[in-house]
């Protein structure tokens, strides 16, 4: 008899996550540690009119979320966007580095809001920044582990709080709302563009509803429903949360706080309230950890399952129905990662391979219109002249526009991920032919 915990590549994941599981998912990783960090940031570049590039932010995220929602309808599996350009285009090498930048862009920023979460801890109880990321990166892929039921609950209960938070600093920040010029913006047009594409970290995450697309119940209804919820409620917390940041601090000061939300808070209820958001912040930022490894690891399972990735990381655990081998893969590459730093410069690199990511995810919309006119679509987007869907042509066009704002360092780090992932591939199917030669011979 097969022992519990021994793998079957044919072992199903188990579908346990409705709609309001599903969107609390959606809501609780874009509300994480982007607005919690980087609106301090996007401050100092867009000034009082930060809030209107929360709004760019949420018009990109949901044109391309609409894509999504239609694509996951007719494809409901996991490693989305490996499977969609596939699909689309046929080119096993581009589908190869779209999902390759897909997993190592959400790997990395598991490691660097896990050292934001470490860095808060730190402040708050002295334990050591890595020390602390470690813990927290080793524990939570335990969670992950357990099942996405456990998964599930604990995101519930920690967007809770996390939204909770903001509605908090919202309700005492609404006083000093006409205090300030909310159109104030020193760079511009072109500095409400640059906050834009930095801060288009903290929408992130609306995509990955789809990567779990197997434990998803009916998910061809659920996931869309779930886009469009999760992007609508966080769009509003953002831009509430915005408006109020600026009216209660200098953008110029916010520009350089490490904790923005915490510092605001304090100007009407002093250190305690700097402390109560500090602990706030720690559910934040943890959730949105917990949910970057959850779905890097559906990722690598899924690309496994499709024959991207070994096929030993497709291996799910029996009794808890987890992918146990992708799980451990995740949390390795994970604690690596963690001595990257640099939160800035993260979140612009992941930002620039989502933007990636999306682009082709909005071509490959348009082509399977085109190449796949027979097949059922229980979701479709709005607007289409014809088969032409034109919110996926408009989603495509400001994720190019929002890659030319980034500047050549970032740019280079991007290309060089995209490369490495190239090389891989070429390896890897190298290593694959040389292998069949031998066993042939």
């Amino acid at each position: 008899m097969r022992k519990v915990g021994v793998h079957s590549d044919v072992l199903p994941m188990r579908q346990k996550v409705g709609l309001f599981a599903l969107t609390s998912w959606g809501v609780g990783i874009i509300l994480g540690a982007g607005i919690y960090v980087l609106v301090g940031e996007a401050a100092g570049i867009a000034g009082n009119s930060v809030w209107l590039s929360f709004i760019v932010g949420a018009m990109v995220a949901s044109l391309t979320g609409l894509s999504y929602a239609e694509l996951s309808s007719v494809f409901p599996r996991d490693a989305a966007e490996y499977v969609y350009v596939r699909i689309a285009c046929g080119c096993e090498i581009l589908s190869f580095a779209v999902g390759w930048m897909t997993v190592l862009t959400g790997i990395i920023s598991a490691s660097t809001v896990a050292l934001g979460f470490a860095g808060y801890l730190e402040g708050l109880f002295g334990l050591p920044r890595v020390v602390g990321a470690l813990l927290l990166i080793v524990g939570l892929s335990y969670v992950n582990f357990r099942g996405i039921k456990e998964s599930t609950r604990m995101n519930i209960l920690f967007t809770f709080i996390e939204a909770v938070g903001l509605m908090f600093l919202v309700a005492i920040g609404i006083g000093s709302l006409g205090s300030v010029d909310l159109l104030e913006a020193p760079n511009g047009i072109t500095g409400i563009l640059a906050a834009s594409a930095l801060i288009f970290f903290a929408y992130l995450g609306f995509e990955d509803i789809v990567n779990i697309a197997e434990e998803t119940k009916t998910p061809e209804k659920t996931i869309p429903r779930a886009l469009v919820l999760s992007i609508l409620i966080s769009t509003l917390l953002y831009v509430l949360v915005a408006v109020v940041s600026v009216s209660l601090v200098d953008w110029q000061i916010l520009g350089i706080s490490s904790a923005p939300l915490a510092s605001a808070a304090s100007t009407v209820l002093g250190e305690g309230a700097f402390t109560a958001m500090s602990l706030i912040a720690l559910f934040a930022t943890s959730n949105t950890v917990l949910i970057m490894l959850v779905v890097g690891s559906r990722m690598i399972y899924g690309m496994a399952k499709e024959g991207a990735f070994p096929k030993a990381l497709s291996r799910v655990n029996r009794r808890k129905g987890t992918p146990w081998a992708a799980i451990l893969i995740t949390l390795a590459a994970s604690v690596i990662f963690l001595f990257l730093g640099d939160l800035e410069l993260i979140a612009s690199l992941t930002s620039f391979g989502a933007f990636i990511t999306f682009a082709f995810v909005n071509i490959s919309l348009i082509y399977i219109r085109y190449r796949r006119a027979d097949l059922e679509r229980p979701f479709k987007v709005p607007l289409n002249i014809g088969r032409f869907p034109v919110t996926g042509f408009l989603g495509l066009l400001t994720c190019l526009f929002l890659l030319s704002q980034f500047n050549v360092i970032v740019i280079t780090f991007g290309s060089v991920f995209l490369l490495v992932g190239v090389v891989l591939y070429k390896t890897s199917k190298l290593f694959q032919a040389t292998r069949h030669a031998h066993t042939q011979v």
